[in-house]
């Protein structure tokens, strides 16, 4: 990686692809005004720690209550799958929740997992014709996911799904504090300029 900080680059951490726009940003994703915003789920759906507790928290109980009707109907969600609920109280117009795997060390199948996560989050909201969406840093906080892994995985993931016809013409990806910035702000730097 090159010698560069995060506020050297603040003009560039958007970028186009085909017809959206996607974007690296600091913050507090349940703060998001986009069609959805995407939660770091557990198979359980019934809330946890991190970006699921902050989520179900400031949504409050129309969420969970959603998460147990789908639970009872489907059972708990697998890893890199993805449903749809309310937001609640929140500013966005939906919650996407997608439970990303647990690190073991990367051989037992964690980066189709995560692409896997990102990818049906991505193809839901195309479904129901949702224009943006939010996505936190799945896997990488309990989980355990290393963040420079997991962004490049994350990165690219979203790079080939604009990359074809959809709904959606913008992604953020919000991130909770400046060290997980600063791995999807070089990740995204480099994915862009391999595509040139």
């Amino acid at each position: 990686m090159t010698e560069r900080g995060v506020n050297d680059m603040t003009d560039n951490l958007t970028y186009t692809v085909k017809q959206a726009k996607l974007s690296v940003v600091q913050g507090d994703i349940t703060h998001q005004a986009t069609d959805a915003i995407v939660n770091a789920a557990n198979s359980g759906l019934m809330g946890g720690g991190g970006v699921d507790g902050a989520i179900h928290h400031a949504g409050g109980p129309a969420i969970l209550e959603e998460c147990k009707q789908i639970v009872a109907r489907q059972g708990r969600l697998p890893a890199g799958q993805a449903v749809i609920t309310t937001a609640g109280n929140m500013k966005a117009g939906h919650v996407i929740h997608t439970v990303g795997p647990i690190w073991h060390g990367g051989s037992q199948g964690e980066p189709e997992l995560l692409a896997s996560a990102y990818r049906e989050s991505l193809k839901l909201a195309a479904e129901s014709n949702l224009s943006s969406i939010s996505f936190p840093s799945i896997s990488t906080g309990a989980y355990g996911y290393p963040v420079d892994k997991a962004a490049r995985i994350a990165l690219k993931t979203v790079v080939s799904f604009l990359s074809k016809t959809t709904s959606i013409k913008e992604v953020i990806f919000v991130l909770f504090d400046n060290r997980t910035l600063e791995a999807y702000a070089d990740t995204l730097w480099d994915i862009m300029g391999e595509k040139g």
